[in-house]
Order: structure tokens, then sequence, then C-alpha cells
């Protein structure tokens, strides 16, 4: 299999937000980044995974990881697990923000913290949050010096004091930026499906690297995570998205803000993968979640995971491709893999995959080949009728990619049946491809 086991060399340089739970690392990752990426709730441990964003402050440009909170002294196996992770997101760091608390004082954890920075011997800058008065800095500020680093500037991440000089300190410490592909030549990658199907193992597995928290409790993963992956197949950006629930199954703010980021994140792809899990069949809630990428017009791939646990005879494989297509008729476009993110099973067929789907979403076709293709399949199947009016059809062209988008310009939209339409879709299947992606029509008749 062709892995991605490199450990991502960002083009820009990069900071991570450190500190305990609920000091306010999201609240000030969103301000500094101008975005809702990060989940902002009043409950420690929110913040699971890493989470990257571009931020910009006098013309540079660099990445900012928000993390989990850092319980030094833990028992919990996910808060060791969070802690993880922001020490990995400290190995990529150029420049390391520490983030305090001025309401808590400096606590014991905080000591601890610091000590495992200076391990790291990276640029550390201490920013001393929820200095919310204006006015003289308060005393208390100063006790922070303690923990032996030059650089501490007091900040209020709700309303944004003190933020300039923090980023001005920050801009001078970090290196110069470093060369890496060009961004367009990155296909987005989202990864969804229901809650444990297996998202962040798969995403680990083809990564080469626990970016993503694997554990059996459903709801690990609360936000969208991005993992870079380059290979001997192209660069890729794989977003892992939190599991996706029926509304009903929705009761806390904090699932339904996942939720609504595993949304963004498909709008954001090029390509879904969508997990299924293989001991389960395709359920409602995957018919539904498969449905966010088709009416969003991604090109998507249907991931069956954990293939490796179910028995299995000489008709398993046609008999679940069988049932999968029916419970997803409106998407029989999008080609199946039969994988296993625990074993690597068929893993190796995944990025020749994606790098298909996305071609072929992006493939164009002339106004002339079309018209001439127009000609020949209405000479074969008649357009309908009704009440003595026939549909006339005048010409076709394609208005963009991503999906394949086609306008019809005919004499009346409503004599254009969608019975019609399909059968124009197969049509340009069965002609041009279009393997992997929906197909858009825009019927237009004379007179718009």
């Amino acid at each position: 299999m062709a892995n991605g086991k490199n450990n991502p060399t960002y083009a820009k340089p990069t900071v991570a937000v450190v500190g305990r739970p609920n000091v306010g690392k999201s609240t000030l990752f969103n301000r500094l980044t101008e975005s809702r990426l990060s989940i902002v709730e009043d409950t420690p441990g929110v913040t699971r995974d890493r989470i990257y964003h571009d931020a910009e402050w006098n013309g540079r440009t660099f990445l900012l990881i928000d993390t989990g909170g850092i319980e030094p002294e833990t028992d919990s196996s996910l808060l060791m697990q969070m802690r993880d992770q922001a020490e990995i997101a400290i190995d990529h760091a150029d420049v390391i923000l520490f983030l305090c608390d001025l309401q808590s004082g400096l606590t014991d954890s905080d000591r601890d913290i610091a000590t495992m920075l200076r391990k790291a011997r990276k640029p550390v800058v201490v920013g001393v949050n929820k200095v919310d008065r204006t006015g003289d800095t308060p005393a208390e500020f100063y006790e922070f010096y303690a923990l032996g680093f030059e650089d501490v500037f007091p900040l209020s991440s709700l309303s944004g004091t003190g933020t300039g000089d923090l980023l001005d300190r920050i801009v001078e410490l970090l290196p110069e930026e470093k060369e890496d592909a060009p961004e367009d030549d990155v296909i987005r990658v989202a990864v969804i499906g229901k809650p444990n199907a297996g998202k962040s193992s798969l995403v680990n597995r083809i990564s080469g690297e626990e970016r993503s928290i694997v554990s059996d409790m459903a709801g690990t993963t609360r936000d969208a995570i991005d993992t870079p992956v380059s290979n001997q197949y192209g660069n890729y950006l794989l977003i892992d998205t939190a599991g996706i629930r029926r509304n009903a199954k929705i009761e806390d703010r904090v699932e339904k803000y996942s939720v609504l980021r595993a949304n963004m994140a498909v709008e954001n792809s090029d390509v879904c993968l969508i997990l299924v899990d293989a001991t389960e069949g395709v359920t409602a809630q995957d018919e539904r979640i498969a449905g966010l990428a088709h009416n969003a017009g991604k090109a998507s791939i249907l991931l069956i995971n954990k293939w490796d646990l179910p028995v299995k005879d000489n008709d398993t494989f046609d008999e679940f491709k069988k049932k999968a297509y029916n419970a997803l008729s409106y998407m029989t476009y999008a080609p199946i893999l039969f994988v296993s993110a625990k074993t690597g099973q068929r893993l190796d067929r995944l990025f020749p995959m994606i790098n298909d789907v996305y071609r072929e979403a992006c493939k164009r076709v002339t106004t002339g080949v079309l018209n001439d293709f127009l000609s020949d399949i209405t000479a074969r199947v008649q357009p309908p009728t009704d009440k003595g009016r026939r549909l006339k059809i005048y010409y076709m062209t394609q208005t963009g990619t991503n999906p394949p988008t086609f306008a019809i310009f005919c004499n009346s939209a409503e004599l254009f049946h969608f019975s019609y339409q399909r059968y124009i879709e197969n049509c340009l299947r069965n002609a041009f491809g279009f393997s992997g992606t929906p197909i858009r029509l825009i019927i237009k008749q004379k007179g718009d």
C-alpha cells in the first residue's frame, strides 16, 4: 500500500495554541483566524483534536493549530489522548502560544506544562487570557513571569484586547516560509459517516499518523480535522468529520455544532468518502449522509469499512453491492470500495480512485460535441409530448464543473419531464463517463 507516512511539511510556518482546559484557546483561535472552526463551549475538554487554519498578521500568513486542553496528571484515557494530540501539535510547531488564565491564577498544571514546553526547545510566547478590564495591567498578571518565559502578554480573547502585541511578537519569531506544493494541486477529501463507522481509524491508517483520536465511544471526533497527505498519487487534505447522527438524537449543543461542522466540511470538499459499517449494512442514516454529498454536488466514493469482520461466501460481495445501490438508488454513479481501516485491506486502491472521480468531476465537453450528441439521442428517443405539444430542445452547453453542469435550452420547461432528463443524464454517462460525480441539468425555456 502506498501511504502518506510523512510528517506533513507545511508551506506556511506553524503556531500551536496550548494550555490547560477551558483557558480560552478555542475562542482565541477563532479570533486570530477570523473563523468559527473551533467549537467554543464553557465545558473543559470540548476541543479534543488538533484544528488547523490559516491566520494572517501584517502580511505574514501562518498555520494556527488549536489543541485540546493539556492535563499533565490524569488517569482519564480520553484526557491522556488529548495530551498526546497536543504534544504532536507542539512537535509540528515553529512557535508555541502558551495560553493561561488570569482569573484562575498561576496553577501547578501551568507549571507542569511550562516544563514540558521547555523540553520541546521551541520559541514560546505566553498569553495571559481573560484580562478583560481596561486600564492598568492587574498586579496578578506579573506572577506568570514565574513560568520562566521572556515573552508574556496580557490579552482578552473575547474582546481582542492585547492580541496585536501578541501577534507582533509571534510574527517576529516565525521562520521563513518553506516551499511546498501549490494549494491548487491539493484535493480536499471529506470523510463522512455515522458515529463509530471508522472514519478516524481510516484517516490515521492512510496518513500514517495518529491524527484523530480513536475510541469505541461514538462521538469522540467533534470537529472536522484536516490531515495533509502526500504520496506517489498526489497531494491531499483529508478532513475527518464528526459522526453525523439523526437530528432526533442530537441533544447537547456541542454535538449540534459538530454536525454543522461536518456539513461545512462536505461543502468545502472536492471528494467525499462515505463510510458505511459493513457489519450493519446501508442504514437509513447512511442514506441521509450520502444525500448530503449528492445534494452538494460532490464526487463521492462509497467505502464499505470493516470488511474484515463479516462472514463471507461467494455471493457476499455481490449481494452487499446490490443492496447498497438499491438503498442509494440516486447515487449509483458512485463507485464502491470494500476496505478495512484496521487491516489496511484494499486501501492501496483508494487514492487512484479519488483521483479518478475528481478528474471526472472536473471534465468538460465542448458545445459542438454536446450538440452532436444531443441530435443523436433525441433521434433515438423522441422528446415527450403533452396534449399535442412536443418538447423541442434547441441546444445544450456545459456551464460548470464540480459537479458537471449542463444548460439545456428548450421551448417549454413544463414539457421537460423528469424521466426524459434522467434519459439525457444516462446518455451523458454512457458517452462521456462522469463516473463518481453527480450531474446537474439546468432547463431553460425560450424567453428566460
